[in-house]
């Protein structure tokens, strides 16, 4: 059975299932143990196939409505009117819906996965924010194209999934000077590291401010890092690291039931 965690923020409401996948549960092995949902990974596809008909199975949804899109580290929503092939899969980094019966999923694999409600509007979105989606306006955008479908951000739970948290995610002089230069109050979101000139960057407490920032106030963090836990979670920036040759990825999905 798939392994997941869950929002209590988004447990809460009624008709909307959610779940932020580990890596537990699946059928794949050696680097991808075991719930790998990675597309895009050097893993069998037909063992990606599998773990993904046991994640839509968990959230409610036949494998075909399980939707995901080709992230690109950007600010691109799409609506999701109806399901779409894998082969046809849209370039962006979030979905919004309306439609009862869609699970609408993003990949992570340390960036911030972030998953939004209004059960009143009945409006849903997913968010793939890692430091570029987030800097360059996914959150925003999510919220934008929500409100299109009819939600109200008065009424948008928004949840943090699992994530690199900033004990150990150092960057260096040029991604700090990048968040300085756009606002001197971006300096709340970095430590001192080790290393001179480097810093350790709080990608949750930035995800959270832009939320903030755009008038969410029902948002809640799960607060787990997906570096330091490599029996529950897959880690890209803990597979360079160790020099390994690919990563597992997690999925993040959310969806509406009438």
């Amino acid at each position: 059975m798939a392994d997941m965690l869950h929002a209590r923020s988004l447990s809460a409401l009624t008709g909307i299932r959610h779940a932020f996948f580990t890596r537990k549960g699946g059928v794949s092995d050696g680097l991808y143990k075991s719930l790998n949902a990675g597309v895009g990974s050097n893993d069998a596809p037909a063992n990606v196939a599998e773990n993904r008909t046991r994640m839509a199975a968990a959230v409610g949804v036949q494998p075909d409505r399980l939707l995901t899109c080709y992230q690109i580290h950007s600010p691109e929503v799409v609506t999701a009117a109806e399901s779409w092939p894998a082969s046809a899969r849209p370039r962006a980094d979030a979905i919004v819906t309306r439609i009862p019966g869609l699970a609408i999923a993003v990949s992570t694999a340390d960036c911030g996965p972030v998953l939004f409600a209004d059960d009143r509007a009945r409006v849903i979105g997913a968010a793939h924010a890692g430091w570029r989606g987030a800097f360059t306006g996914v959150v925003e955008a999510t919220l934008d194209a929500m409100e299109q479908c009819g939600a109200d951000r008065a009424n948008i739970v928004a949840a943090l999934g699992p994530m690199i948290r900033q004990s150990n995610y150092e960057v260096g002089p040029e991604f700090i000077a990048r968040f300085k230069a756009d606002n001197d109050s971006h300096d709340q979101f970095f430590k001192p590291a080790a290393r001179a000139g480097h810093a350790l960057f709080d990608l949750a407490g930035y995800i959270a401010a832009r939320l903030a920032g755009a008038g969410i106030s029902g948002i809640e963090d799960i607060d787990r890092c997906t570096y330091a836990d490599p029996e529950t979670f897959f880690s890209y920036r803990r597979s360079v690291h160790r020099g390994e040759s690919d990563y597992g990825r997690h999925l993040n999905a959310i969806a509406l039931f009438d």
